[in-house]
């Protein structure tokens, strides 16, 4: 993601200078033009920002943070979409100028125990309001605790969080990815699951490294880290620090316990039993909450990295300084020494001849070496680090050591940002004559391939395009289609735009055209089957009914196509079903039934029953009947009965 500094975010936010730029997000210090306030501002990478699933871990941020109220807790102050300029998911934080946990631990090593509690207290006081609303926060690490300049510290980035109040986070896999393998659970590492007592157990590894110095577990990748995590005991704090008081090394072997049923329930329970403990080792202490307000002392301001090789170039001065001096007093005092032993030459004895030989020799030795470190081979500028930085920062830092930058390579690098140094030439501490010149190796950032449009393209065609690009192209895959021609490809996995590694492996999907289906022949077979079977082997069943004398009423009377061809999927087929011969009889045994028998009879043959009652029997019985019985009528005819 590109700088956005000086960018005006949501009509609002002016980003000053982009202070951390982490895997996600990009995070800048801002000036909020309405209340006219500093801010910070973290604002989502823009190709995260097409992912829903990203985003919706970003608002998730937003409302976890936004839900907790507490001293000890970075706030959120807004979240949105920046409508004008650059497009952009932002999330407006309080600015907490300061520093990391992180950069104390790694200043200090491990703390002093009272220090140890003093810095613990207030991280457990944040996780205890988040765990009082039944939220998680599931990534607590040193870098996501800060403390400011004034010495308040405060728990970030609740972008792992999860809670009734904001709902459910990432899957089991993405929340082992995401979280920090070094601070991970058990649980979270085996299962995915994270609650209260995941807190309490990254709590007591932070807890760990603040009075040993170092973390609990080591080793070459984060899978070694988390199967150790998994299937050894986190070692006692008394076995690396004897002073270590016996309460609270027993505190933190629950807290780290790798069964969560061990461990205390929540960061309350952590919080009550650490300050008994504080109470045990100081009873004289105020034992107010230092949740609130941790009187710790700041951080030693540390340069940047530009302003410690500055300072590495003011040293290599100043030395080259010195030794100029130091020459030039020598060669004066050399010439000097020469100047009386002329003036004495002839009264010098054979003692004091051999000696001005071996002062003659001294001076030109002295000479010489003079000569090497100001002129000769000697005067070399020793080469400063400068991989990471840009091109501007090198260029500005070799400036004052009168070295000259040139740009002699550019590269891909998954780690080194696009137009900072990967290499120089020389490396860091290297030599280079003065008024020499330095290489220098830039990253054209990481190796990246837009996967082109080929869907429309015949299969080589579509081949041709990709070979231009260094991916693996897969075998073929085939498929029916109903829109795109056989032989054409209907599309690419990843699809057309998606951004992927070198050697990448691409497969292409081809049309087989419409699937073909054999038709088969219903003629004289039940119509309700047909349309059954038609339907589900993907035809497009079109029926109609008519009167045959010569087929069984409800069957197939004709069919078009006929059957024994093959037609594509999806075609029409129009098929004619018999609604029986179109005459039929009056039935001579009419008379003397009943009302109902008689209706009944005459609608199974097809007829429609009038009926004229006379008389005033209670079960009414026919009498007479018109058209009379025998008498050959059409299906669908009325015939009418009198019953009395």
């Amino acid at each position: 993601m590109s700088d956005l500094t000086g960018e005006l975010i949501d009509g609002r936010y002016q980003l000053l200078r982009q202070v951390a730029n982490g895997g996600m997000a990009a995070i800048y210090e801002a000036i909020d033009t309405r209340l006219d306030r500093k801010v910070a501002v973290k604002i989502m990478h823009s190709h995260l920002a097409q992912d829903d699933a990203y985003v919706s871990r970003f608002i998730r941020e937003a409302k976890a943070a936004a839900a907790l109220s507490h001293p000890n807790i970075v706030a959120v102050q807004d979240q949105g979409w920046n409508q004008n300029g650059v497009p952009a998911v932002f999330l407006v934080m309080e600015l907490i100028e300061g520093h990391s946990l992180r950069e104390y631990l790694n200043e200090r090593g491990r703390f002093e125990i009272k220090d140890a509690i003093n810095y613990l207290t207030p991280i457990l006081s944040a996780l205890s309001a988040a765990h009082t609303l039944g939220i998680v926060h599931r990534d607590i690490k040193p870098e996501n605790i800060m403390i400011s300049n004034e010495g308040r510290v405060k728990v970030a980035d609740f972008g792992l969080a999860r809670g009734e109040l904001i709902g459910s986070t990432m899957t089991a896999e993405s929340s082992v990815i995401l979280g920090s393998v070094s601070y991970l659970s058990p649980e979270q590492v085996q299962r995915g699951i994270a609650d209260s007592r995941s807190d309490v157990y990254a709590a007591g590894i932070l807890a760990y490294e603040m009075l040993i110095g170092d973390k609990p577990f080591s080793a070459d990748s984060p899978i070694q880290i988390a199967y150790m995590h998994v299937n050894e005991e986190v070692p006692r704090l008394r076995s690396k620090r004897r002073e270590i008081p016996q309460a609270l090394d027993d505190l933190i072997a629950r807290a780290t316990a790798k069964n969560p049923d061990d461990r205390p329930r929540t960061a309350i329970e952590f919080l009550d039993e650490l300050a008994q403990i504080q109470v045990d080792l100081d009873p004289k202490k105020n034992q107010m909450s230092l949740g609130l307000d941790l009187p710790v002392e700041p951080i030693r301001e540390k340069s940047r990295t530009k302003n410690r090789l500055n300072s590495e170039v003011i040293a290599v001065k100043e030395f080259e300084e010195k030794v100029q001096d130091e020459v030039k007093e020598k060669k004066t005092e050399t010439t000097r020494q020469l100047k009386r032993k002329e003036e004495k030459k002839r009264r010098a004895s054979k003692r004091v001849r051999r000696n001005r030989k071996v002062a003659l020799v001294l001076a030109i030795a002295l000479g010489v070496g003079g000569w090497w470190g100001l002129v000769g081979p000697g005067s070399q500028v020793v080469v400063p680090s400068t991989v990471g930085a840009t091109y501007d920062e090198a260029v500005s830092v070799l400036q004052p050591l009168g070295l000259t930058a040139a740009v002699v390579e550019s590269r891909f690098d998954e780690e080194i940002a696009k137009g900072n140094v990967i290499e120089s030439i020389p490396a860091g501490g290297g030599k280079v004559q003065a008024n020499g010149r330095v290489d220098f190796i830039l990253s054209k950032g990481p190796e990246r391939y837009t996967i082109p449009k080929t869907a429309g393209l015949t299969v080589s065609a579509a081949q041709n395009v990709l070979s231009k690009f260094p991916l693996e192209i897969l075998a073929v895959n085939e498929t029916f289609n109903d829109e795109i021609p056989k032989g054409f490809v209907i599309q690419t996995r990843p699809e057309a735009g998606t951004s992927v590694r070198r050697d990448a492996q691409v497969e292409i999907t081809v049309s087989k055209g419409i699937e073909q289906i054999a038709l088969a022949s219903y003629l004289g077979k039940s119509g309700e089957q047909a349309l059954n079977e038609l339907t589900e082997a993907g035809f497009d069943v079109q029926p109609t009914y008519a009167y045959s004398e010569n087929v069984l009423e409800l069957a197939v009377i004709s069919q078009n196509p006929a059957g024994g061809i093959a037609l594509n999927k999806g075609a029409k087929v129009s098929i004619v079903i018999s609604k029986g011969p179109r005459y039929t009889f009056i039935p001579s045994n009419l008379k003397g039934m009943t009302t109902d028998d008689a209706k009944k009879l005459l609608r199974s043959l097809g007829l429609e029953p009038k009926v004229i009652p006379t008389g005033k029997n209670k079960i009414k019985k026919v009498t007479s009947v018109s058209p009379v019985e025998k008498t050959k009528v059409e299906r669908g005819s009325v015939v009418t009965i009198k019953v009395q």
